[in-house]
């Protein structure tokens, strides 16, 4: 960590780019030993990259890349002696750090599937707070040396808090890889000891489940970036025998509750973390949280600590006087046998929008179905005011890294199927 600190540049914040997980979190380290400042944005597109610099000038970029293209001042990340723990002889005994709990750690970006990227400051002490509170909520403060395989990038929020973090504050051990596939996965899973957890998406798991191949025991697998439907949940504990718990929260708020979804649709909050409603939007606040944040979805409280989630605000549509929402189309459109991922849309203009009645498009990757049997299969579902004009074909969706639809990625991907499709 000292080594890394002593190659950072000048500038107080760096773009922590590393791709290996240790390599990160030793840069994440060297940062906070320098008093530098880490900018995560969950991805490095060029114009992120611009907004980036537009926002921290003095920024530059730590890789761990052979050839990297991040179009920042840039410096390589050395790898040393300090990955197995070993020391020359002649350097003093280590001694942990202390880390000023004010200080700011970081700057986490919005991932875009609402809008455009916005920074929100993280600092150390409550991160590890929030951190700490979350291993207590997933049982990982037991004493036992839990290690952690994620498929979810370090740089991204939910990855950040519990793929480094948390290995970092419950004394687990963080593995390197970011398997992706899920050949990639198990492998991870048997080149480590027990106890194991599996950090993962719910795009992660269908991936899994559908590929019907043989995990090795995990003790538990955390899954967060969307509402992992309950019948995907208790699929997964049946076939992979374990305990699936999910994580809710945001970019803004960070990690505030969890719930084993086979079991129960409630979520908990994290300790002293609470919800209030003003003006038809439910606000979070106390406990890790920085300031009192609206959240984007819609949460009924149903106790002291305990909320429902009911989808996001910007989901929600109404067709001919009818209500529905995004979240709930998706669900029953991925629902459906043969469907391997889709999602609904609903354009600035379409067509139909120019009679006066609003349409809904879906995107469906489904190789084993033709459309017939899919708007049949739907009409069983949802109401037909809600059924997709047009659904088109695709052989991908445009998701990030996480799993997620950014916004700004599903309107081009939007426009360019729609238009061709006219």
């Amino acid at each position: 960590m000292a080594r890394t600190a002593a190659t950072l540049p000048a500038g107080d914040h760096v773009l922590n780019a590393c791709a290996d997980r240790y390599r990160f979190t030793v840069g994440l380290a060297a940062s906070l030993l320098s008093s530098k400042v880490s900018l995560l944005p969950s991805t490095h597109t060029p114009e992120v990259i611009r907004q980036l610099a537009a926002f921290a000038p003095d920024v530059f970029c730590l890789t761990d890349a052979a050839h990297c293209d991040i179009d920042l001042p840039r410096v390589h990340y050395a790898d040393g002696s300090d990955r197995t723990g070993s020391h020359g002889s002649h350097d003093p005994p280590w001694q942990p750090p202390e880390i000023d709990s004010g200080q700011v750690a970081a700057y986490v970006f919005t991932s875009g599937s609402t809008g455009t990227p916005l920074p929100y400051k993280k600092t150390w002490g409550r991160l590890l707070l929030c951190v700490r509170n979350g291993a207590e909520r997933l049982g990982l403060r037991d004493g036992r040396a839990y290690a952690l395989v994620s498929t979810v990038p370090p740089q991204h929020m939910y990855g950040f808090e519990s793929s480094v973090l948390l290995g970092l504050q419950s004394g687990g051990a963080v593995c390197a890889e970011r398997p992706f596939y899920p050949a990639d996965v198990c492998s991870a899973h048997a080149a480590i000891p027990r106890p194991r957890v599996l950090i993962s998406t719910p795009i992660h798991l269908r991936a899994l489940l559908a590929a019907e191949v043989s995990l090795p025991t995990t003790d538990l697998i955390v899954s967060a970036t969307a509402p992992l439907p309950q019948e995907l949940a208790r699929e997964v504990e049946h076939r992979l025998s374990t305990r699936l718990l999910e994580i809710y929260g945001s970019t803004e708020t960070g990690q505030i509750a969890a719930r084993r979804p086979a079991h129960t649709l409630e979520w908990r909050l994290w300790p002293d973390v609470s919800l209030t409603s003003k003006d038809g939007q439910t606000w979070a606040q106390g406990g890790h949280i920085e300031q009192p944040t609206a959240m984007c979805d819609v949460l009924e409280s149903t106790g002291a600590d305990r909320f429902l989630l009911h989808g996001r605000l910007a989901d929600l549509v109404n067709i001919a006087g009818k209500r529905s929402s995004l979240a709930y189309l998706n669900h029953q459109l991925t629902s459906i046998q043969g469907v391997v991922d889709g999602t609904f849309f609903l354009p600035d203009e379409t067509p139909a929008s120019r009679t006066g009645v609003t349409r809904v498009v879906a995107f469906v990757v489904a190789p084993e179905l033709d459309a017939a049997t899919l708007v049949n299969e739907l009409r069983k579902r949802i109401d037909p005011a809600f059924l997709p004009r047009p659904m088109l074909f695709v052989d991908r969706l445009p998701r990030n890294s996480t799993g997620k639809l950014p916004q700004e990625a599903l309107r081009a991907f939007a426009a360019a199927h729609l238009k061709s499709a006219t």
